[in-house]
């Protein structure tokens, strides 16, 4: 069946982020940390890492045990002085998406200014039907990021399309275990993975497939042949 929508996450599946991006989004987070709850920096980053592994997301730790002001933490830590120069994409891999039939949008749990920064930067934002970033991830009052299937469902009802006819390409293995569970179907983007795994990629062969990811792929250019 052909998909109706696709759906990309941003970091390390359209651009490599783990060339500076993460780098620089750690730091800041773990800056604003130490400074709005006066903690040491080596308890801010313990912090920082602990939230993003438990919740999918270091600030929804942060609102659910600190009280953090979600728009202002997004605005503070997503600022960062020279990203534009520091994103990298693959042109082959946007050649691969413009080809692709049906919807595509961006699903990250990134802020949208920061979305649209990385967007404009690789000159890929007129591929996409939208942008769902983490503000338009809110439910009755509560922050429902990746990987909470609420958000999933709530987004296949707005986006009016069964889960069977919609692809959600990540690299992250939780988001899609979360997705397949639903009854979407899924990739395992590689490209970046091989010397960054994090979260519940550590440990993980890249070269195994679990079985709720439908398809892994080294590239998006794979897109076309993994799921005709």
């Amino acid at each position: 069946m052909t998909p109706r929508v696709w759906l990309f996450d941003l970091d390390n599946t359209l651009h490599n982020a783990s060339h500076a991006a993460f780098r620089m989004i750690d730091r800041s987070m773990t800056e604003y940390i130490e400074r709005e709850l006066a903690l040491s920096r080596e308890e801010a980053d313990r912090l920082r890492r602990h939230y993003w592994q438990r919740y999918g997301a270091t600030l929804i730790g942060l609102l659910r045990h600190h009280g953090v002001r979600g728009p202002h933490f997004l605005e503070q830590t997503h600022r960062l002085p020279g990203l534009e120069a520091q994103v990298h994409g693959h042109p082959h891999d946007f050649a691969a998406i413009r080809r692709l039939p049906g919807r595509k949008y961006v699903l990250t749990n990134a802020p949208r200014e920061y979305t649209e920064r990385v967007l404009r930067t690789l000159g890929v934002a007129h591929l996409f039907d939208g942008v769902i970033a983490i503000e338009q991830m809110r439910m009755f009052g509560h922050w429902r990021p990746k990987p909470d299937a609420r958000m999933f469902r709530h987004l296949l009802a707005r986006l009016r399309t069964p889960p069977s006819q919609c692809v959600l390409v990540e690299d992250a293995l939780e988001n899609q275990k979360s997705a397949r569970a639903l009854g979407l179907r899924t990739v395992w983007m590689q490209r970046w993975l091989k010397h960054t795994q994090k979260g519940s990629e550590v440990g993980v062969y890249l070269h195994r497939r679990p079985a709720y990811v439908c398809a892994r792929i080294p590239s998006l250019q794979h897109l076309h042949k993994r799921l005709r």
